[in-house]
This record gives C-alpha cells, structure tokens and sequence, in this order.
C-alpha cells in the first residue's frame, strides 16, 4: 500500500511538473541603501533653478459678445431656452480675463504658448519671474491646427529656454511641469514621460503628444515640459478629465514642433503646411494579409492634380516610409507631411501588390490646395467647398461648405459661427455645394443656418 501510494505521489508531481513554469528571480543579495547621507540631499534644484526663469504668467482680456450664448446648442432648444429668459439684457460686451502660462524662446522677448490660451485676446499682459513690471504682449502668430502661438513683449537679456529633440525623448524619463496653474504663481510637478507620439486624441488636428502624468492643470497650458537636465522637451497643452482636475494623463507639443513652427510664426506670422492630397486610413487586422503584414497610411482617395497624383500614387496604396522615416498609422504619416515646408521633395516608399515601391513626391502649399476652390464671403465669413482633404483633417464624412476665414467682429461671429465650421443646412435647403449656398442665401431675411462642429450639431440664426 505504501508502494502504491508513493508511486501515485511521484507520477502525480510528474503529471504537474509538465506544465510548471521556471520564475525569474532577482538575485537573493540585493542590497538596500538609502538615497542621502547626513550632508547630502537628493534634489533637482540646481536643475530646475535656471529653467524657473524661463517660464512666464499670461493674463489676458478679451470682449464677449452676449450674443455668443447663441452658439450653446441648448439656448436654441425651445425647452432649455426658458432657463435663458433675462439674459438678453446682459450688456452686448463684456470683458473676459484669463490665466495662462508662456516659455520664453528668445533674449530679446520672443514667447511661445498655446493658441488657446491668447485667442480672441484684445490685450495680452506677461508677468516675468521676480519682476513686478507687467509687460504687455503683442501676438506675432498663431497655429490653431497645434495650438501654438508666439508673442512677443519689449525686453531684454531674458533667460531663454533650452530645447532637446522630442524626437530622442523616451518613455520612463523623469520629466517637470513648470506653469501657473490656477494663478497660485510658479508651480512645479513631477512625473515620467508616459507615452511618445501620442495621437488621434481629438483636441487639435495635428497631434504628436508627448504623454506625462506629471501633473497639468488649468493655467498650466503654455507652459514648459523639461527633462531631468532641464531642457525644453514640449510645451504643455491639455489634459483628459472629466472633472477638470488632473488625473494623471496630460499631453505636450514635442519642442521640434514648437521649433518648426514658431521659427515660421516669427519669420512671416503664420504657418504653412506642405500637402500632399491624399485620404488615408489606417490598416485594420483584416487588411494586413493584402499587405504583408505591413503597418503604415493606407491611401484611401487621390485629389486629382495633387502632388500625390502627379507621383502617380493610387488608392490601395500603403505608404509605409517617408524620407527613410517609417509610417506605422495614418496619423504619423499626416504630422509627418504637416511637417515639410511646401515644395519639399520627398521620397515616398508604399506597397503595391505585395511589392515595395519608392516614388519622389514634391510636396505643394495646404494653402495653395484650396486657391482653385470656389469662395464666397457672407456675413463676415469666407466659406469655400468641403474637400476630401477637408474631411480627412476634421475627422467627418458630413456634406457641407467649410467657414474658412470669420471676421471676429462680424455678423457671423456674433451669431456664434467660427472657423472650420462645416454648413450642412440653411432653413430647409442641405447644402452640399457652394452654388447651393449661394442659392439659400439670396434672401436677405433671417434665416436658420445649421452647423456642424466637433460632433455636434448647432442651429444659428443670420
């Protein structure tokens, strides 16, 4: 009995054995130390010491239009709008003052920040560190489509900030947030760098985060992200919380956008991207055995007379390298064109069946791509034909005439319309031309005009 249950033990650990695992274990003499000695503090003052003079406090004003209320879908909801009764007497001007946070980028007075931090402003105002002169700031440029902006204000022998190519920034870096959130003063928050290249958020159009948990909060926008050596790796954008409080994921525009950009914002006061004419998408599970497994921008459309078309590129295509660059999404391959300066050559490697293909591709002005189109102005706004580049860049497939330009001191601003707005509908007549526009519009009454914005749709009245 003893031999028969031994042999079932034996067989029994056999049978478990077969499947068991090796672990890895760290070694048993790990030792501990402790960070500091009696004359030794661990600290990243003498690093960030320097920096810290580098970041600024923006505070602006601007006038809002009570008429504003009128873009807020709910006001135009029959329901909802009896909670608005009264607020028609409100003064048709109101003057609106904001926190924001500002890096300077020059010695003699050059500032980068968020678009949306100085939009709309009709006075900026900087506060240096330990100086109590306001400065006030005149706006060289701006980029809505990054959320970037440079100003500028009289000064000089100012501490200009250090950058490092975000290109090189890696995940796991101990990184800083230095801004002015909540307008408490100068504030610094540590993390990591959580992610690189991060995109398809849906904040801006043209997304390439750099991904932090170091805290970033309202006020904090505008302001520096800096490595452990006190380098410039990003500019702080935004957050994702649903209470408005910072719940560990905050995003910053890498400092080789900044770069790109503000150096065009400071050469000309705007700045151009290069286009290609292309729609892509990404490649799904399905599609990958059509291309060898292979990631990267799948062309989905070609504009015709685009610089892609000209290259001879053609649906099916999948763009998998640009400039020796690789393309894993459709996203990267759109930063990585809106990157380019127009008539930059390109070589453009893709997959055609099944085969590797290179092309040369010069590159024209985003501008230039709607020179062709048909504009109308009405109302204080340029409005101009929805392209498929259009529809690509705002993520939509909806029908329309797109609001290019808007005078912010027009009827149409007013009433609550603004840029990249899309048209759809003008009282009962959808609009999906502008010669359909142009026919809706005739009658100079007031009539309804339905937009589409971010998702939603609103109603206004013109």
């Amino acid at each position: 009995m003893k031999k028969l249950l031994l042999f079932s033990l034996v067989s029994l650990s056999l049978l478990y054995a077969k499947d068991s695992v090796e672990f890895k274990y760290a070694p048993k003499n790990t030792e501990r130390t402790h960070p500091t000695s009696q004359n030794y503090i661990l600290s990243y003052n003498n690093v960030l010491e320097n920096v810290r003079n580098s970041i600024v406090n923006i505070s602006i004003k601007k006038e809002i239009n009570g008429n504003a209320l009128s873009a807020n879908p709910f006001f135009n909801d029959p329901f909802f709008r009896e909670f608005f009764k009264g607020y028609g007497d409100i003064p048709q001007e109101r003057i609106q003052q904001s926190l924001g946070s500002g890096v300077i980028v020059s010695s003699d007075g050059y500032i980068v920040t968020n678009n949306h931090v100085v939009e709309g402003a009709n006075q900026i105002i900087v506060n240096l560190a330990g100086d109590k002169k306001e400065y006030e700031a005149k706006l060289i440029g701006k980029d809505e489509k990054s959320d970037l902006a440079v100003i500028k204000i009289e000064a000089k022998n100012l501490n200009a900030v250090t950058f490092y190519n975000s290109d090189n920034v890696k995940v796991g870096d101990v990184v800083f947030a230095l801004g002015n959130p909540f307008g408490v003063g100068e504030t610094i928050t540590q993390g990591i760098v959580s992610a690189t290249g991060r995109s398809g958020v849906g904040i801006v159009e043209y997304e390439d985060f750099i991904q932090t948990d170091a805290s970033i909060n309202p006020g904090n926008s505008g302001g520096a992200l800096i490595n452990s050596a006190g380098h410039l790796i990003g500019i702080n954008s935004a957050i994702i919380s649903k209470s408005g409080g910072n719940v560990g994921i905050g995003f910053a525009i890498p400092s080789n956008m900044v770069t790109s950009i503000a150096t065009s914002l400071i050469e000309t006061g705007k700045y151009t991207r290069a286009y290609m004419g292309v729609n892509i998408s990404d490649v799904t599970k399905d599609m990958s055995n059509f291309y060898n497994d292979k990631y990267g921008a799948l062309i989905t459309g070609v504009e015709d007379n685009s610089p892609a078309a000209k290259a001879g590129l053609k649906r099916g295509d999948l763009i998998i390298e640009v400039n020796g660059k690789k393309i894993e999404s459709a996203s990267e391959l759109k930063n990585t064109i809106g990157s380019y300066t127009p008539s930059k050559i390109v070589n453009i490697k893709y997959l055609r069946n099944k085969k590797i293909e290179s092309v040369n591709v010069t590159l024209a002005s985003f501008d230039s791509s709607k020179i062709n189109s048909d504009k109308v102005e009405y109302k204080g706004m340029e409005v101009v034909s929805l392209t498929n580049t259009n529809k690509q860049q705002l993520n939509t497939k909806i029908s329309g005439v797109i609001v290019e330009k808007i005078d912010q001191k027009s009827e149409a601003f007013n009433a609550g319309i603004r840029e990249n707005d899309i048209i759809i509908q003008i009282e009962n007549s959808e609009i999906t031309s502008i010669e359909e526009f142009k026919k809706a519009t005739v009658i100079k009454e007031k009539k309804r005009f339905f937009i589409y914005r971010k998702g939603s749709i609103y109603a206004v009245v013109l």
